[in-house]
């Protein structure tokens, strides 16, 4: 069995518990800073944080357009809450400035579950998962307010879509690698090595 190897975006974020949880599922993980880190990886973890922040430093540290250049390319990829924003093709209300990677045919809303005192956690059913429903972490949480015809809905919760799919592309409202289950690492770890 090959084992990729999956960076990390970090620019900031829990980027330590995702290389854990990465590592736990069988794939070698690194944390990716520079454009010449992207040519070393089979695939790519863009954390939560903060949205606008992460959009920021992307760009000052010159890895916003290598790493859209490897999107379009087909490097797989899975963001959790900013890193959903992140890979969104649009934002409602985006702060002065943001920008994201695109990639996803899908409309978003930043702090959807509203402030971090109203942060919770809640089990939800994902597609592709199983062993049943995954401990999902809610922090200042986005949902998906709309999705493309090429986009499936992996989950949602309180009638929200907070996990998707589209192509090489997954992105969760939640944060999974805060729990301890690795498996929805775990179904990413399965999508870089398949393509490998």
């Amino acid at each position: 069995m090959t084992t990729p190897v999956i960076g990390v975006l970090a620019l900031q974020g829990d980027v330590r518990e995702h290389v854990i949880a990465l590592a736990a599922a069988d794939a070698v993980a690194r944390p990716v800073r520079r454009p010449e880190e992207l040519a070393e990886i089979d695939g790519l973890v863009i954390p939560g944080g903060e949205s606008t922040t992460i959009s920021k430093l992307a760009v000052l540290f010159g890895v916003m357009e290598p790493l859209r250049e490897r999107l379009r390319a087909g490097l797989p990829v899975y963001g959790t809450c900013a890193g959903l924003i992140m890979l969104a093709d649009k934002i409602i209300d985006p702060r002065s400035g943001q920008e994201t990677l695109g990639g996803i045919d899908m409309i978003v809303r930043r702090n959807a579950f509203g402030r971090q005192n109203e942060s919770f956690e809640a089990a939800v059913d994902v597609k592709g998962v199983e062993g049943g429903p995954v401990e999902g972490v809610f922090i200042r949480a986005p949902w998906v307010e709309s999705v493309g015809a090429q986009v499936e809905v992996l989950a949602e919760y309180g009638g929200h879509i907070v996990a998707v799919r589209q192509g090489n592309a997954v992105a969760t409202s939640f944060h999974p690698e805060l729990t301890g289950d690795h498996r929805v690492h775990a179904l990413f770890v399965d999508m870089v090595r398949e393509g490998l």
